[in-house]
């Protein structure tokens, strides 16, 4: 066998070829002297540097427009002290509403409580004292379980409640400062996923009822995300990834007509629900934006809070 013949194969000129990169498109040199707006601008206009400057650019019109920005968060951006960072960025208006899951506001009100959080699992499973802190259940629980009374979802419930107590740390948590502030967190329980759940306190009717009635604020917010608006999934691979697409639903189905908002997933692995849930059905569906970054919250929520406060309008 001898092979096709080369010597025949058809070529064209380059100049007729697409391309995908430019060198117009490529980074800048940025100086340490340089401003964080300058730094923005330098990225190169390819791939993540192009979609983390539109990421930018839609929450700073949404800000100015008015139109809802929404940001869900996992506990790993608590854990990894992101806490000030955040409730800065709810001061300077650049966040409209929060989403935890249950896991985020446990470790944000340890914090208030006592300036520390996050336990050694596998010390305590042995010995079946992994997640049996008396104080945090008692807390937490007591909190979540007045709802059935007060009416209030969880979030609220857990924000006011770190106030009346006037936790030490109060100053890092996001759910104090959202109370004060009076934007709404709400707090997405899925019972059996978190240590308060395990506690003699636990009581699964308040906890059912605090979370649906957070489920519906934030079918409300949502509702509001008509020509514009942002909602950011932070560290969640899968609670709040199914959540939001439910509450695009309601808001749907009941129909508000949310369209063209922008939606993005930070995190440093891709996940399936992540990108399918929030990037990929919701902005395709709805003439929005779908933008994934990967990268560590550690590194990417403070470079993204740069970017926005940077330069400001």
């Amino acid at each position: 066998m001898k092979g096709v013949d080369l010597s025949k194969v058809k070529t064209y000129p380059i100049k007729k070829r697409h391309n995908k990169i430019n060198t117009k498109e490529f980074a800048e040199i940025c100086n340490s002297s340089d401003s964080i707006a300058k730094f923005l601008d330098s990225l190169p206009s390819i791939l993540a540097g192009k979609h983390f400057r539109e990421l930018v650019n839609s929450i700073r019109n949404s800000k100015e427009s008015g139109k809802p920005i929404v940001w869900g968060i996992g506990a790993h951006v608590i854990k990894v002290g992101l806490s000030p960072i955040i409730i800065n960025l709810m001061k300077e208006g650049y966040i409209d509403a929060i989403v935890m899951n249950g896991a985020a506001s446990i470790h944000d009100s340890e914090i208030a409580l006592i300036g520390q959080s996050s336990e050694d699992v596998a010390e305590g499973l042995p010995e079946g004292t992994f997640g049996m802190a008396r104080e945090t259940g008692e807390f937490w629980n007591r909190a979540v379980n007045k709802t059935l009374k007060t009416g209030l979802g969880a979030g609220q419930s857990l924000g006011e409640e770190l106030l009346k107590a006037k936790a030490p740390f109060i100053q890092y948590s996001i759910l104090a400062s959202a109370a004060k502030m009076k934007i709404p967190v709400t707090v997405h329980i899925a019972i059996g996923t978190d240590i308060v759940h395990m506690h003699p306190t636990a009581d699964g009717k308040a906890m059912g009822s605090a979370s649906h009635k957070d489920f519906r604020i934030l079918c409300q917010v949502v509702s509001d995300m008509k020509n514009g608006g942002v909602y950011l999934n932070l560290g969640s691979a899968v609670l709040l990834p199914e959540v939001f697409l439910k509450a695009v639903t309601v808001a749907r189905n009941l129909g508000f007509s949310i369209s063209g908002f922008t939606v993005a997933v930070m995190d440093f692995i891709r996940h399936y629900r992540a990108e399918q849930n929030v990037v990929q059905r919701p902005s395709s569906m709805l003439n929005g934006k779908g933008i994934y970054l990967i990268g560590h919250h550690e590194i990417m929520i403070p470079l993204l809070s740069a970017a926005l406060l940077g330069d400001k309008r």
